[in-house]
């Protein structure tokens, strides 16, 4: 069974957000970061070079594949602020027609920049998808 690439790392939050070069895509990212401390009540890590992630988790699923993986995190990507809501937003209909500006994935959530987004209804996303997740995986 193959491993995952993506596991948490002892670099530097702090200096990969400091290494962003767009200034906009910074000050976002440093919002983001703020709201996801404040919500988790966890320290953020680096997973992989390029996420930032908070809290962790394990899932075994029924094929057998297991692993651990962050509660919530984003990515300050070169065409999105990716968002990770590992929720899923189909529980999330009436906040996610609120939201604003965006894009999804499965559990990505791609934003251009936060001001294209209502960041109360984010906030409220992020609780609730927070929440979930650490209830499911006690």
């Amino acid at each position: 069974m193959a491993e995952l690439k993506t596991k948490v790392t002892d670099d530097s939050v702090v200096s990969f957000l400091a290494g962003l070069k767009d200034d906009k895509k910074r000050e976002d990212a440093h919002r983001v970061l703020a709201i996801m401390k404040e919500i988790t009540k966890s320290e953020p890590k680096m997973w992989g070079p390029t996420i930032v992630g908070f809290g962790s988790y394990h899932y075994k699923y029924a094929s057998g594949r297991e692993g651990d993986w962050f509660v919530t995190g984003f990515s300050p990507r070169k065409q999105a602020l990716t968002l990770y809501i590992m929720a899923g937003f189909s529980q999330y209909d009436v906040l996610m027609q609120k939201l604003g500006k965006y894009k999804t994935g499965k559990s990505c959530l791609y934003v251009k920049k936060l001001d294209d987004i209502d960041e109360n209804i984010l906030r409220q996303l992020i609780e609730q998808s927070t929440k979930y997740i650490k209830e499911k995986y006690r």
